[in-house]
């Protein structure tokens, strides 16, 4: 069993007796290697290596009886239990330190370029003082031999290799996956450059339309007050005036107006834009969480392959396992056998040896019967040859047989150990995808973030539509408002010419005064204040609020009707006269004065009857 402690880039300041000393850097690993069969056995593993350089290897096996002696040596605190840990913890010490000019913990190789074979280079981990350099672990490392940095090239390839396909694997999917997201967004690009080519057209359209409207409108109020001014020059030279200022500023305000309602126009152009532009961000976005979605599955349908293979392959592994135990103990069963069969032969030298032995003493005895006793004697050395070469043979076959049971008993353990590393590289692939799940999750959230974000900017962008709409429908209203204004007043000019002088003050004031919201008191001035016959308004707190007429506004709501202060709101008048709930109370003399369409603020003065 193999496990990885420690695998990192570290900066390491070589030191060469034939050269001059520089600084590399070089990947350090740390593994524990353990062993259960036949003794349990725990080795630590440091091995130096360099990416650029592939023939650069130093590797260090240190086991429990050779720590004990490291100990000893360089006076260390720690068991070997704890001592791959307290090595980490010093090497990130020196992580932490190696980009500092003053680095407090270094790490040191010292090597001989003679005979780098022979001669085992040191690895120090020295502690820098302002009084002393103090080395904390001082490592002897063996430089690679052929054989090992060809394992080590081996599993390097084996490791690229695999990298190497599962890249290739990754681009294919991922050039299909762009290829059709490709296609289909260049659709959606076509179908929104069409929307927009005609909206811009539509927005050109009611922008002209607006424009030709508002010049014709302009030109038609100054070909107006020019006919006004040329037929009442001589008579009516302060309603000229004032109807020429009332006529400029309606002007101003209606070119203000129009101002108003292209910057209103841009600003909601802008908005569109910005819109249109949120969106493709926010599908562009969608576009990429689906991407990373797509290629998290199919991640994931390949570990759940692998795993597939890996628990088939585990089976077949076991089943070999079986077979050997089963061939094992029968192999066990005939070396017993066989012991029981050298037990036996043992026995039977024995009591030919005691039967020997009685012969000789019988010999001196019975020297009449040494023909046949040599008979005897002959016929049993001869067995007792037999027994010793059939033992020899036993002896040989018991030999082979332990030869053969040691290479099953190294075969299982290097079967034990791939299975170990298997089950930890399973391990490592359940902990992917668990966090493969996590991400997924957290991804999904973010589309349903994103898919509501959409939603909401869809719905402003119908919010704003609508309120463009509500605008066209204000200003064709207001200049519906506004043509009526000009025909009543037109109209009341006309009365007034051909009515007396108190009759048709009183109608000018109720054709172009505005009564909404506004009530007028007048009373004849004193002779001190101004010159006799000369009216002026008094704003009255205590007269009644006067009703609104049946002839006000209808067919829009009353928010559209609202008074700005500038444009006033007036209901068309029948046959140009006012109600008599709307006249205001008349002065002494019985004329009043007029009251400005536009302005209710001003009264304009009247000539005396």
């Amino acid at each position: 069993m193999a496990e990885e402690l420690f695998c990192k880039v570290l900066s390491v300041v070589i030191k060469c007796r034939d050269c001059e000393d520089r600084r590399a850097n070089v990947r350090l690993t740390v593994e524990t290697h353990s062993t259960s069969n036949p003794v349990h056995k725990k080795d630590l593993i440091v091995r130096l290596s360099d990416d650029t350089d592939p023939f650069f290897l130093y590797n260090l096996t240190l086991g429990e009886e050779d720590f004990q002696s490291l100990k000893n040596q360089q006076g260390l605190l720690v068991e070997f239990s704890s001592f791959p840990q307290r090595f980490i913890d010093l090497l990130e010490q020196c992580i932490a330190e190696q980009d500092k000019t003053v680095p407090r913990f270094l790490l040191q190789l010292l090597t001989s370029t003679s005979m780098p074979d022979c001669m085992p280079a040191s690895l120090n981990i020295i502690e820098t003082n302002p009084f002393k350099h103090l080395i904390h672990l001082s490592l002897k490392l063996l430089a690679g031999n052929d054989s090992d940095v060809k394992k080590y090239l081996a599993t390097c390839m084996k490791n690229l290799k695999l990298e190497n396909c599962t890249l290739k694997e990754k681009l294919q999917r991922s050039e299909e996956d762009l290829s059709k997201k490709l296609a289909f967004t260049q659709q959606a690009l076509a179908e929104k450059c069409k929307e927009l080519d005609k909206l811009r057209n539509e927005w050109t359209s009611q922008t002209t339309l607006l424009t030709s409207r508002h010049t014709q409108e302009i030109t038609a109020e100054r070909e107006k007050a020019l006919q006004i001014q040329t037929q009442y020059q001589l008579q009516y030279e302060q309603q000229k005036k004032e109807l020429e200022t009332s006529s400029s500023r309606t002007i101003q305000h209606l070119e203000a107006r129009v101002s108003e309602l292209e910057a209103i126009n841009k600003d909601l152009t802008e908005r569109k834009y910005k819109s249109e532009s949120c969106i493709r961000e926010l599908k562009g976005k969608v576009a990429g969480m689906e991407e990373e979605c797509h290629r998290t599955k199919q991640e994931v349908t390949s570990l759940r392959r692998e795993n597939a293979t890996l628990d088939s392959e585990c089976h077949e592994k076991e089943k070999l396992i079986n077979q050997l135990k089963t061939k094992t103990a029968v192999l066990e069963q005939e070396v017993k056998d066989k012991e029981q069969v050298v037990i036996r032969s043992v026995d039977a030298c024995e009591s030919a040896q005691e039967h020997k032995k009685k012969l000789e003493e019988s010999l001196e005895q019975k020297q009449l019967q040494t023909g046949k006793l040599e008979a005897t004697v002959k016929s049993l050395s001869e067995e007792i040859i037999k027994a010793n070469e059939i033992i020899k043979k036993l002896q040989t076959d018991m030999k082979k047989l332990m030869e053969k049971i040691k290479l099953k008993n190294t075969v299982t353990m290097q079967q034990e150990k791939l299975l170990g590393e298997k089950d930890q590289a399973l391990q490592k692939e359940k902990s992917e995808l668990s966090n493969v799940k996590h991400t997924l999750k957290i991804k999904e959230d973010e589309v349903l973030k994103l898919q509501e974000q959409l939603d909401n900017t869809t719905e402003k962008l119908e919010e704003s539509k609508q309120l463009l709409k509500t605008n066209e429908n204000v200003i064709s209203w207001l200049n519906k408002q506004l043509n009526e204004n000009k025909i009543a007043s037109l109209q009341g000019v006309q009365t007034e010419y051909e009515m007396p002088g108190s009759v048709k003050a009183i109608n000018t004031a109720s054709n172009l005064g505005v009564m909404q919201n506004n009530q007028v008191r007048f009373n004849i001035s004193s002779p001190s204040d101004s010159a006799p016959g000369d009216l002026r308004p008094v704003p009255s707190t205590s007269t009644p609020i006067i009703p609104p007429t049946s002839s006000d506004p209808v067919g829009l709501d009353i928010k559209y009707l609202k008074n700005n202060g500038n444009v006033p709101v007036r209901g068309q008048r029948k046959n140009g006269t006012a109600s008599t709930a709307a006249r205001p109370s008349l002065t002494k003399s019985g004329s009043s004065p007029i009251l400005s369409a536009y302005f209710p603020g001003q009264q304009p003065r009247l000539p005396a009857s």
